[in-house]
């Protein structure tokens, strides 16, 4: 009798054991997350990436832009991508954004087409997963895995934006506790602001540093006062890094290292201690910085991502279904 007992407190044991594995599975970030529900998502999304990125070389660094945009406002959730309503001001809006935030059409394009081969299954959140992945190793630069099974958010929030996304006019205390708040590393800010080797930035977001700071080379700042007056002309642009902008390398910390970084927080990287020595290293090595971007990247990816049945799979990504 005992062993009968025995036999069927076993056989629960194993069902919930099996149930909970279940349940895990559907929680956790897999690269295999779509390959029976979705199987063609992953060449849709590359194509479209490589298409747009064709036909205007700056979009590459705005879909790796917009992807960290997201992620450091309450989790990669796609809430970037949702567009003001009467219950919610949107990311789009926020300081960091407005005006800025470049990529959505594409997005929604991207959407479109996976939606045709997969309704309703995939999430506008690992669309910006992949779509920042595919841009970065089309300009040149590194892969990596990308973990798949986000979902959606209901909500948006411009107040978070606004305290989340580092500012170009930070110094480095304040870059290390806003990456620090996110569960990233002072190697992971580093590496992950290399992404400013390519792409633009406005007027308006580089004209202090050009013109109030002295860890700046002179003649670099003359020539960036020529087309970014103390007042006016917000919107002109300047490349992040100046000799290859549309190519993923990393001249961006070697012109660190000669005072020629865009933006404020940029140059202060190199403001001493365990941050400059990493400028220096991946200034040195192209390799090394690959590989701590690509790992920097993987844990920012990994931010609060909604799983399970948080949130939802929007079917259009400006709004909620």
């Amino acid at each position: 009798m005992a062993s009968y007992y025995y036999y069927y407190f076993l056989l629960f044991v194993l069902v919930a054991t099996a149930a909970i594995s279940e349940a895990d599975s559907k929680t956790k970030l897999s690269k295999d997350f779509y390959s029976r529900s979705c199987p063609k998502l992953l060449p849709i999304v590359k194509d479209e990436v490589i298409k747009a990125v064709n036909k205007e070389t700056r979009m590459g660094a705005s879909l790796l832009r917009l992807h960290f945009h997201d992620c450091f406002v309450n989790g990669c959730d796609a809430s970037i991508l949702l567009d003001n309503t009467k219950k919610f001001a949107g990311e789009k809006t926020a300081a960091a954004n407005n005006n800025s935030a470049r990529g959505f059409d594409v997005i929604d394009d991207i959407k479109t087409k996976v939606e045709k081969a997969c309704p309703r299954i995939v999430s506008c959140a690992d669309i910006l997963a992949l779509a920042a992945r595919d841009s970065v190793v089309y300009l040149g630069g590194p892969s990596w895995e990308v973990g798949l099974g986000r979902r959606d958010s209901t909500t948006a929030s411009r107040a978070a934006a606004n305290n989340s996304i580092p500012a170009p006019f930070f110094s480095l205390t304040t870059l290390k506790s806003n990456f620090a708040n996110h569960g990233l590393s002072a190697e992971d800010l580093v590496a992950l602001s290399g992404g400013h080797t390519i792409g633009l930035a406005r007027c308006v977001q580089f004209r202090a540093h050009i013109y109030n700071d002295s860890n700046i080379d002179a003649s670099f700042a003359k020539s960036l006062r020529s087309k970014c007056p103390r007042k006016g002309n917000d919107a002109v642009l300047a490349p992040l890094e100046l000799q290859t902008p549309t190519h993923f390398d990393n001249l961006y910390y070697k012109n660190l290292l000669v005072k020629r970084g865009l933006l404020h927080s940029d140059q202060e990287l190199l403001n001493g201690g365990s941050t400059s020595a990493l400028v220096k290293k991946f200034a040195a090595n192209k390799n090394e910085f690959f590989k701590a971007f690509s790992k920097g990247m993987v844990k920012m990816s990994s931010i609060k991502p909604l799983t399970g049945r948080k949130g939802q799979i929007r079917i259009h990504c400006r709004k909620v279904n």
